[in-house]
């Protein structure tokens, strides 16, 4: 391979890595803005996890259409367009002067991220061969890990000194960076040109996904007797039935269904996916305990999610490491067993000692994600690359979302059951208000009352996520070969 050719991957590679790095910077700097958006657009617990969760479904819902689309008219010319789209939903978030403005505009944000990521993965696929691909996905893995301790910091700095809208606009200089890089590295590339578009599984994914969560949400806020909630969920568990059961039939399939035949790309989409319903929601709740209860500012909320971070990258060189030595399969389980021992740990143990089973989760989130995203990835082919990296993407995604509904739901539940029934109903709206009712108040009694709570939900939450990392350890062990075999794939050049 010419010395050129080989720097142009590399190159190219770097500018997906910035583009991943203002995604992971978005993902995560929302996390420590959470109580402030709280006191200053007056959010209720609902309004705050759709503010997470508004971006999530998008971005799960756009990204198999994405990947076709980038398939069918050129990756590098649908990068740029969602490159433009990006900064301008970031700058739609920064200046929002209501929930509804900025749910709206994440959700901007979350269709210009799945873009982005849908069509990333598909460039590293046909960029980089069975023996350059690992490496590359470490570099992509570990961008995408630098913005979870920059963006809390970063955003925690921002918080303590500026207007809240300025942790939105920190993505620009990445946003005009990544263009330029794009622009100049990233070589044109196509998958399946002729295929056709599946509208109506574009609605039935979007459609259910979006009544799903937005039912588990509101039977967290009313009660898993209210009838809206349950008929919500119905209706969304129908659309994805239906989903199924057209995809069978259509065509043309939004879901190349062929991909779950392989044992690798199957086991390794559903661990991943398991292993982002843990992270995400760890970032949900975290947080609002470090500020809400043990007091901290915004920077020393970001300051203590750090552990979680210096874990993960720990975590990520093992397994490197271990990867060839003892295989996939042995090393998400172990990874996943590590992540649930620490979140149950962490539900039982005083909040002072948080250091520990925070890194040691990171640790295995570390084991555990990158190689279940390179089981699933290194089983495609380059026609293939666009539509199966979406779909390890979306499922990934769906996996935050739904985490952060689920988690966010027993949090909540947890929170209001544990309040005295004697508490105002502004406090149970959601724990920064509980904490502002009680510091107005001058009520030392009810702060008490709020923080215990709290952690009560808190460690709900935590068990929820242990329990879904103990089941990976189980799927881990059926569903994935020994041995992982991927698909050989010859890099190209992209055109």
């Amino acid at each position: 391979m010419p010395a050129t050719v080989f720097a142009r991957r590399w190159y190219a590679l770097i500018a997906l890595a910035l583009c991943t790095l203002a995604i992971g910077l978005d993902s995560t700097v929302l996390s420590v803005a959470l109580p402030t958006l709280a006191q200053d657009l007056g959010a209720t617990t609902a309004d705050l996890q759709w503010f997470t969760t508004s971006y999530l479904l998008v971005l799960a819902a756009a990204l198999l259409p994405a990947g076709m689309l980038g398939d069918r008219y050129g990756r590098r010319r649908l990068l740029l367009i969602a490159l433009v789209l990006f900064g301008t939903a970031s700058v739609a978030c920064a200046y929002a002067q209501t929930t509804g403005q900025l749910i709206a505009a994440r959700a901007a944000l979350g269709l210009g991220s799945a873009v982005i990521m849908a069509l990333m993965g598909a460039v590293l696929t046909v960029l980089f061969d069975d023996e350059e691909r690992p490496r590359a996905l470490s570099v992509w893995v570990t961008a995408n890990a630098l913005g979870v301790p920059l963006g809390p910091l970063l955003g925690g700095w921002l918080l303590d000194n500026f207007h809240w809208g300025s942790v939105f606009l920190i993505n620009l200089p990445l946003v005009v960076l990544g263009l330029i890089a794009v622009a100049t590295l990233v070589p044109e590339s196509h998958g399946d040109r002729r295929r056709r578009f599946d509208w109506l599984g574009v609605l039935l994914s979007a459609s259910g996904l979006v009544a799903l969560t937005y039912g588990i949400i509101e039977a967290g806020e009313r009660g898993w007797s209210d009838p809206r909630a349950l008929v919500t969920i119905a209706f969304g568990v129908f659309a994805l039935g239906a989903l199924v059961f057209w995809q069978r039939r259509a065509a043309a399939p939004l879901i190349d269904l062929e991909l779950f035949r392989n044992r690798a790309f199957t086991g390794g989409t559903i661990l991943a996916t398991l292993a982002g319903f843990a992270f995400f929601g760890l970032l949900f709740a975290l947080p609002q305990m470090f500020q809400a209860v043990g007091g901290h500012d915004a920077l020393g909320v970001g300051l203590r999610l750090l552990p979680i971070i210096g874990g993960l990258l720990v975590g990520a060189r093992l397994a490197d490491r271990l990867a060839a030595r003892i295989g996939a399969r042995a090393l998400i389980a172990a990874g996943l067993a590590v992540i649930a021992v620490a979140l149950a740990t962490g539900a039982v143990l005083d909040y002072t000692l948080f250091g520990a089973w925070i890194t040691a989760a990171g640790v295995g989130l570390g084991l555990s994600m990158p190689p279940a995203m390179n089981a699933a990835l290194g089983a495609l082919t380059p026609e293939r690359s666009g539509v199966g990296n979406a779909m390890v993407q979306s499922l990934r995604q769906v996996g935050s979302a739904i985490g952060v509904a689920v988690l966010g739901m027993a949090m909540n539940t947890t929170y209001r059951d544990a309040l005295p029934v004697t508490a105002p109903d502004e406090v149970r709206d959601s724990v920064a208000a509980g904490v502002a009712v009680a510091g107005r108040l001058g009520d030392p009694a009810l702060l008490g009352a709020v923080r215990d709570a709290f952690t009560d939900g808190t460690a709900v939450a935590l068990l929820v996520a242990a329990g879904v990392a103990a089941v990976g350890v189980v799927l881990a062990l059926i569903l994935l070969p020994a041995r992982t075999k991927p698909a050989k794939v010859l890099a190209e050049s992209g055109v």
